[in-house]
Order: C-alpha cells, then structure tokens, then sequence
C-alpha cells in the first residue's frame, strides 16, 4: 500500500513538473522573440512597422511595413474558415448522432489519418491540382491566390474541427436528447435544438484550435498562395502569410541587421495572435453553462 502510494505520488511530480516546464518553455520562447524582435525599433515605430503598407526589406532604405502579411494571413484564415465550419461542424454532427456504429468507426479513422498528412505533401498536392483548377475555374494569370490557400487549409482544419466537435457532441448527456424526443420533437429537431446548443462551447473550442493550426500553418501556405507581399483587393489574387515570410526569408537576413529583427518582430505578431486564439478556445472550453 505504501509503494502504491509513493508511485502515485512521484507520477504526480512528474506530471506537474511537465506541466512547469511547459509553462517555462513558452515564457523562455516569448522572451527571446522580445529580446530580438524589439531590437527593430531602433531604426523604425512601432505605428509604421504594423501600420505600414510595403514589404521590401533588402531595399534601400528598408520598407518594413507588416500590414499586407497580416491582411494576407486574415484573408486566407477567414476564407479557411468559411470553408471548413460549416463542413467541419456539419460532419461532426453526422458522426456523433446521425452515422451508424460501423460507419462511425471508419469515418473517425479516416479523418484522424487526414490530421497525420505532412503539410508540405498537403501543399505539393496543392500545386499540382488545386493551383491549376483555380486558374482554369477563374480565367486568372495564375492559380497561385488567396483562395487556393484557404482550400487547402480547410481541408488541414477539418480535421481538427470534426473530432474536437464530435467528442463535444458525444459528451452531451443522452437524457438531454431523450428528453427532446419524448416532448414530440423529431430526430433533427433534437439535434438542431437540443444537441448543438449544449455543445456549443465545445463546438466554439474546436472551431478555434482549427483556425489556430490554419494560422500558423507555413509549408503549404508559402507553395500555393504566390507570396506576394501586397494589400490583397480580392480573394483571387496572390498573397503572403506571416509564418511564409519567415519561412522563406530567415535563411537570407544578416544576423543584426533591419531585416533580421523585423523577422523577430513577425514572430511577436504571430506569437500574440496564435497565443490570444488559444486562449480564447481554451475560456470557451471551460465555460460553465
């Protein structure tokens, strides 16, 4: 009884000195972003930094105006969000109340295979299909567009979407359904009053941590959507995303220079938006009805 005990007692260490250490992790991640991306402010505001509307950082002088990254990462979420919570949430729905046992089980499966694809395998597919048909679709130069961005991420955020929904669904009370139909509702009443209202914080959570993988996504964003660092007019024209310009330009920026700085300073503004998506699918999570 006593070694039981004392197992008990050092895996509960470990698990709390895991979860401190996560903590510290993240705040020594934070900390160096600020130590290096701050540095920027010495050759320019902070107003003109996120404010600015030109990304041309080797020029002479240096244009390091972030908007168009930041414009270009919302155009492509939002659209990836449109695309992938109707469907998202419409799948999840038929999993947990509509798909018989068997079908559940493959259907599950199927999309927990889906999250394990590499994202830059996800991208080269891009390319090669969904890049061509955009542009034949359109009648556009080029395929290489805000949409084709926000196609591929949704299909990478369902995923996520469909089993963090589900799990939310399933963990609704059966009574709460039982009830709905002995008062002479029908199945889909049921679901559509009763189910999704008292899913709805798991529901919000799921569609959050979706787009917070949309946001920070790099490999298959930087292939297909053109990384043209512009104020996007329209959903049909190239764009750069914050995490593709990092990417793509961290192996070519001097160590101390403008460009290496302004390259921290994304991080930071990347950093808050990730860290405030998951905060708010975290309060969602946990919200007491």
């Amino acid at each position: 009884m006593l070694v039981r005990k004392l197992k008990e007692l050092i895996i509960e260490k470990i698990i709390f000195l895991c979860g401190v250490l996560s903590i510290i992790f993240v705040g020594l991640i934070f900390l160096f972003l600020l130590k290096e991306g701050l540095a920027l402010f010495k050759f320019i505001s902070p107003g003109g930094f996120l404010f600015g509307k030109s990304w041309y950082p080797i020029s002479e002088p240096a244009q390091l105006g972030v908007l168009p990254l930041i414009l270009g990462s919302l155009i492509v979420t939002l659209g990836a969000a449109v695309i992938s919570i109707p469907i998202g949430v419409g799948c999840a729905v038929y999993i947990a109340e509509v798909a018989p046992a068997k079908t559940k089980e493959v259907l599950k499966t199927g999309i927990e295979l889906l999250a394990a694809i590499p994202s830059v395998v996800l991208g080269f597919i891009g390319m090669v299909t969904l890049v061509p048909w955009v542009k034949n679709i359109f009648h556009l130069p080029t395929g290489l567009t805000a949409l084709s961005g926000s196609i591929m991420l949704a299909f990478m955020a369902m995923p996520t979407i469909v089993s963090i929904a589900e799990d939310a669904l399933y963990s609704v009370p059966k009574s709460y359904k039982e009830g709905a139909l002995a008062l002479g509702a029908t199945r889909w009443q049921s679901i559509y009053r009763v189910m999704l209202p008292a899913a709805s914080s798991g529901i919000l959570a799921a569609v959050m941590l979706g787009l917070g993988r949309v946001i920070g996504e790099t490999m298959a964003v930087m292939m297909i959507t053109g990384n043209a660092a512009v104020i996007p007019q329209s959903i049909l024209v190239p764009v750069r995303t914050l995490t593709a310009t990092i990417a793509a330009e961290m192996g070519e920026a001097v160590v101390g220079s403008e460009h290496y700085f302004a390259l921290f300073a994304v991080g930071i503004v990347l950093f808050v938006i990730s860290f405030a998506i998951n905060v708010t699918a975290d309060l969602f999570l946990h919200k007491k009805r």
